[in-house]
């Protein structure tokens, strides 16, 4: 009798680790994409439309997907365009969809371009929310030229702590001082790799996105 209470004692212990790990660290996919609204990007946010058609037909029961502009300060929820976690029942879920894709539309409609392009600030909140939901695979697509330029008294040299996230890098558009010097295109793409390594991330650059395998999550 004694040894069957222990036995069942080790069991009970066992089983409430095992649902204190799943826990922590969760389930499903989460995906965060970051719209870049400076200037004359603003232009290539159609484009981006096609990429989260994708994602809302790809996701499924319980994972998230958020959309997010990159503006002037963007380490903000203001800046969350749409966001959602998908139902298991069918018809919820196809509603969200439905309505999340409706609300991106309105928003590429009425955008208007933003001074400045806070791309690290986006990337916080990017992991905080990921890190809040406690989804098991997290992925921050980043839709943009990557040229961070930041208000005046803006400080953004803080390290980003990404162990488990997948960072891709989007339609990352050449600028018109880019043919001046390619170079530049160069340094922005290895500064972002850097940051993101540094943090523990993995980093993606997507330029062709009719490759099949462009969005594999």
């Amino acid at each position: 009798m004694k040894k069957l209470f222990i036995f069942v004692l080790i069991s009970f212990s066992l089983l409430m680790t095992s649902c204190a790990d799943n826990k922590t660290t969760g389930s499903g996919t989460g995906v965060y994409l970051l719209l870049d609204t400076s200037g004359t990007y603003t232009r290539e946010l159609r484009k981006a439309q096609q990429i989260i058609n994708y994602l809302l037909g790809t996701l499924g029961p319980g994972d998230s997907l958020v959309v997010a502009r990159i503006d002037s300060g963007s380490f903000s929820e203001k800046d969350i365009v749409a966001k959602v976690t998908f139902d298991s029942r069918p018809s919820i879920s196809n509603n969200q969809k439905k309505l999340f894709a409706q609300t991106v539309d309105k928003f590429v409609k009425s955008v208007r371009g933003s001074k400045y392009t806070d791309i690290s600030g986006g990337l916080l909140q990017a992991i905080e929310y990921l890190n809040e939901v406690k989804v098991a695979d997290k992925h921050v697509l980043i839709y943009s030229d990557l040229k961070e330029e930041l208000p005046k008294g803006y400080v953004r040299s803080m390290n980003f702590t990404l162990d488990g996230f997948t960072v891709r890098a989007l339609n990352v558009t050449k600028l018109r001082s880019d043919n001046v010097n390619p170079q530049e295109y160069l340094d922005r793409l290895e500064e972002w790799q850097s940051r993101v390594k540094h943090g523990g991330g993995e980093w993606i650059v997507i330029n062709d996105m009719e490759r099949e395998d462009a969005l594999a999550l």
